[in-house]
């Protein structure tokens, strides 16, 4: 397990209580509108305190989430307690966790970037299934943090990392959500391959 990252999370997940509210492009998702995502099993990918897989788990779905910070895990399971949901909590390194094939109808990915993992999501994910990924575009470096390229997309990479996807929703520019500007890249795609 990356030790550093480990502490660098734990620390800032100590310093901050609050889960905040889920991610604007997950809410959006959500919204009525042309496509209607059915209650299934979820895997929220850097869960952090919890806070887009709590709104998935309030949708009704199954919900599996993993991040490196047991201070982050242990903060959005008393969340849950309080909101009275059951949720499969997850401390793990992405870097070498092993997803189960076929596992899941939903895989969330919000505000991070581990390229080497969009393989094992699309394995993890069941045919017929979805992935909403929201995460910084490269011009994110013009506002501050993050500003290391390695955890930035470039412009239509995320378009290029789900080629084969059926892509129901794509956006990407400079947007105003969570009470800041950020430029992002925010897709929903279903999974069409079979294996």
């Amino acid at each position: 397990m990356a030790t550093h990252d480990k502490e660098r999370w734990d620390s800032k997940h100590t310093a901050e209580h609050e889960p905040g509210e889920p991610a604007a492009f997950l809410r959006q998702i959500f919204q009525p509108g042309p496509w209607e995502i059915q209650p299934g099993r979820a895997l929220d990918i850097a869960t952090g305190k919890g806070r887009n897989a709590l709104f998935l788990a309030e949708q009704g779905f199954t919900v599996d989430a993993i991040d490196i910070s047991e201070v982050g895990l242990q903060q959005a399971q008393r969340q849950a307690e309080k909101q009275g949901l059951t949720l499969n909590w997850i401390q793990a390194d992405l870097a070498s966790f092993e997803f189960p094939d076929s596992a899941y109808d939903l895989i969330l990915n919000i505000n991070f970037l581990l390229r080497s993992l969009v393989p094992k999501m699309k394995k993890a994910l069941r045919p017929g299934g979805y992935i909403i990924f929201d995460t910084y575009l490269i011009d994110q470096q013009d506002l501050g943090h993050p500003r290391n390229p390695a955890y930035l997309l470039n412009h239509n990479e995320l378009l290029d990392l789900f080629r084969g996807f059926r892509i129901l929703c794509y956006q990407e520019g400079k947007f105003f959500a969570d009470g800041k500007e950020s430029f992002r890249a925010e897709l929903l795609g279903q999974n069409t391959l079979t294996g």
